[in-house]
């Protein structure tokens, strides 16, 4: 299974015009997936537990120096808590719990997020009828399925991290909280409901009903951050800005009455 995946999944760079052809040789250094494609990602994984902890640092510094969020999203300057102890202490015990829960599976129970053909001999002329990735990739390639055309379905894909890259400039909306975004939150569980819905789809195989649903859920999950997001944002930073003025409105009439 994961000879297969690797198989399609570098192949998509092939539906790249021009040069896709060059890139996908490139991945697989040969004519198809073997030993150099192997170390290929082997040392790709490697490296990424290093570039994970220099981004670790980079936040680290811009939250000591811009200070973290609070529940209300608002700016205050009066109520401030020191890193160190506090959350210090706090995200060590959340690192402890999250490490004692994946050792309990990576050291008692490895397989059981495993396909179980991947203990399959790897046979490049049987290929096997139903190809499943990881479950943490299964709502982008329900994504990648739900577009029948394969330079379509990397563009999609390509839009999925696009857009999750740009929300810090799509976010338009002057109140960060959802405490105060009634609309905000219900499309946000909405979101979260679609997120799942589209991992069920990424799992299932390639026939109707699961394509339709599929279609569905990624039109919902892009016009979430494309069309509600930056909309809803404007919307009610324009409503904030109305009330504002009829309320300094009203105060000037009282005053003038009296």
């Amino acid at each position: 299974m994961s000879f297969w995946g690797a198989t399609v999944i570098t192949s998509l760079a092939s539906a790249i015009p021009v040069v896709g052809d060059q890139i996908t040789f490139w991945l697989w250094g040969g004519f198809s997936v073997d030993n150099a494609t192997l170390n290929r990602f082997f040392s790709l994984h490697y490296l990424l537990p290093f570039i994970i902890a220099g981004a670790s640092l980079v936040h680290l510094a811009a939250l000591h120096q811009y200070g973290s969020n609070n529940p209300l999203g608002t700016l205050s300057t009066v109520d401030k808590v020191s890193f160190y102890p506090y959350f210090y202490t706090k995200d060590l015990v959340g690192w402890v719990a999250f490490a004692i829960f994946f050792s309990v599976f990576v050291y008692f129970y490895p397989n059981v997020l495993g396909h179980p053909d991947n203990y399959i001999p790897a046979n490049p002329m049987s290929t096997p009828a139903h190809i499943v990735p990881e479950w943490y990739f299964l709502p982008t390639y329900a994504i990648l399925r739900s577009i029948p055309h394969k330079l379509g379905g990397v563009l999609a894909i390509g839009l999925v991290f696009v857009s999750l890259l740009a929300l810090p400039f799509i976010h338009t909306s002057e109140i960060r909280s959802s405490n105060f975004r009634p609309i905000h939150k219900t499309l946000f569980w909405l979101l979260l409901a679609d997120c799942l819905i589209l991992g069920w789809i990424g799992q299932k195989p390639v026939e109707d009903p699961y394509v339709t649903i599929g279609q569905l859920a990624s039109v919902y999950f892009f016009l979430y951050f494309l069309v509600f997001m930056p909309l809803l944002g404007k919307l009610e930073s324009s409503l904030i800005h109305y009330s504002d003025e009829e309320n300094e409105d009203a105060g000037f009439e009282e005053v003038r009455f009296a």
